[in-house]
């Protein structure tokens, strides 16, 4: 697989060298089209069936979160996740998708290995979450941060996975990686069986529009979240006075608006803030208006990234997150009168 530590630099190293944006140098260097993480690798588990659109559907659909981080030694890291968040997609999409599975956790790292061990002798894959900033060939966090990854084989002392594309690591190596989340310590995922019934298209809809207009966590940190959290974005990138605004929080603009390209269209997110992807689960699921909204979402915040990859004054990046707020504001106002 292409590494992700290697990957921006690379789309960096393009753009310098041809002038493309973040958005078109990525899509040459990466050679693909972008997939969603958790529901393209649930769908390579689940062997096809459901589609990778609807998985997303099924599994919370998408999300905003806005977040900068500061820790001692680093400059401020911006975050985005335009999926669903935080509850984990994959055992989500699956209960309303009606596929059986089971979940098990241990703490202890020799019981964890001997389900692992089960669970492949069984000729299943098992997913497990690590901490991806463990996994060789991703980049270094400065946090852990959990990632799913479906584990194919195990041969010897080489653990054989599927992240984004397949990879190879030492069994020690793995371990570490799926020690590393304290909430999620040797968390392994388990399909047992095929799908049964209709999938829950309709309470996942219902679920996403109330999360993207009103609280998701209960407490402060809400205001970071769903439309709140798109208007705040909005506002502290054309606020160019306030210890918040980004004119004053980040001395480098440059890396804060690859940050922001990169979290639009590649971390966390499919290109578009995941939301041509979203456009495909309601066009399936026969909401092809609120559908259309949302692909214009999509190319929205991709009109972003792609003038902040550019580098372009922030008033002109803030105005552009300016209408995508606006563009959400009505896409969610449908999807929350869908019925």
């Amino acid at each position: 697989m292409t590494d992700h530590k290697h990957l921006k630099r690379r789309v960096r190293e393009r753009m310098a060298r041809t002038g493309e944006s973040y958005t078109t140098a990525l899509r040459h260097v990466a050679g693909r089209a972008r997939r969603h993480h958790e529901s393209a690798l649930l769908r390579d588990v689940l062997g096809g069936g459901l589609s990778e659109a609807m998985l997303l559907g099924l599994g919370g659909g998408i999300g905003f979160m806005y977040f900068v981080f500061e820790y001692a030694g680093h400059p401020p890291m911006l975050t985005i996740v335009a999926q669903a968040h935080p509850e984990p997609m994959i055992p989500l999409a699956l209960a309303r998708a009606g596929v059986p599975h089971e979940i098990r956790r241990t703490g202890s790292p020799r019981v964890a290995e001997r389900n692992l061990r089960a669970a492949l002798d069984a000729g299943r894959t098992p997913i497990c979450r690590v901490g991806r900033h463990l996994l060789p060939w991703r980049e270094a966090l400065p946090f852990p941060d959990p990632v799913d990854v479906a584990v194919t084989g195990l041969s010897g002392d080489t653990v054989r996975v599927r992240d984004d594309g397949p990879g190879e690591l030492p069994l020690a190596g793995f371990m570490a990686a799926w020690s590393a989340i304290p909430k999620a310590r040797h968390l392994l995922i388990e399909v047992t069986g095929p799908a049964g019934g209709e999938p829950d298209v309709r309470g996942a809809i219902k679920d996403t529009a109330a999360k993207l207009t009103g609280p998701v966590l209960g407490n402060n940190f809400d205001v970071n979240f769903g439309l709140s959290g798109m208007r705040k974005l909005a506002a502290q990138l054309a606020d160019t006075t306030g210890k918040q605004g980004w004119t004053r929080r980040f001395a480098d603009l440059g890396p804060a608006l690859d940050r922001l390209a990169e979290c639009l269209e590649v971390d966390y997110t499919a290109p578009g803030a995941t939301r041509p992807l979203y456009a495909d689960f309601l066009a399936e699921a026969g909401h092809a208006e609120v559908a259309a909204l949302y692909r214009e979402c999509g190319r929205q915040w991709s009109r972003v990234a792609v003038a902040a990859s550019a580098r372009e004054p922030l008033a002109e990046v803030a105005g552009l997150a300016g209408e995508a707020v606006r563009l959400e504001e009505r896409a969610a106002g449908a999807l929350a009168g869908i019925d």
